[in-house]
């Protein structure tokens, strides 16, 4: 007499249809994660920029001192006020987060100032500066 054979799991061509399946997956998903991730810190860069000006204009507009304006330090960024003949000039330093040269997500237009796509470099500085003799604001990457 023949048993009746119980099929309980995986074969072992099922299990391995699977997992290359699933290796598959995930080679295809790692560059799209790293490629979104980069946007993103180059976002917070980009914000962090936009924040920085927007500090260095308010202090600019209340004529702010040099005590006050410093309380605005974080560790992305340093805020300093320099004087000369009777004039302000407010300047903050943004550490950028990028770990590729470039943004990819292409030129970002703050305040009125377009920052190209290859002027951010890997590990760079984006320096805010308002000069009060000539009332105007530059954003320069380094």
């Amino acid at each position: 007499m023949l048993k009746k054979m119980n099929k309980k799991g995986f074969t072992l061509a099922e299990l391995l249809i699977v997992v290359a399946i699933i290796a598959v997956l995930v080679a295809i998903s790692i560059p799209i994660f790293t490629s979104q991730l980069e946007k993103s810190r180059e976002a917070v860069d980009a914000a962090n920029i936009r924040s920085a000006y927007a500090v260095v204009q308010s202090a600019a507009l209340i004529q702010d001192n040099a005590t006050d304006f410093a309380k605005n330090n974080t560790a992305n960024a340093t805020f300093t006020v320099s004087e000369s003949e009777g004039s302000y000039k407010y300047t903050a330093v943004v550490k950028l987060k990028q770990q590729q040269d470039e943004w990819q997500s292409g030129a970002q237009d703050i305040g009125g100032v377009t920052i190209a796509a290859t002027d951010a470099t890997k590990g760079g500085t984006a320096t805010i500066e308002y000069d009060q003799t000539t009332n105007q604001t530059t954003i320069t990457m380094s």
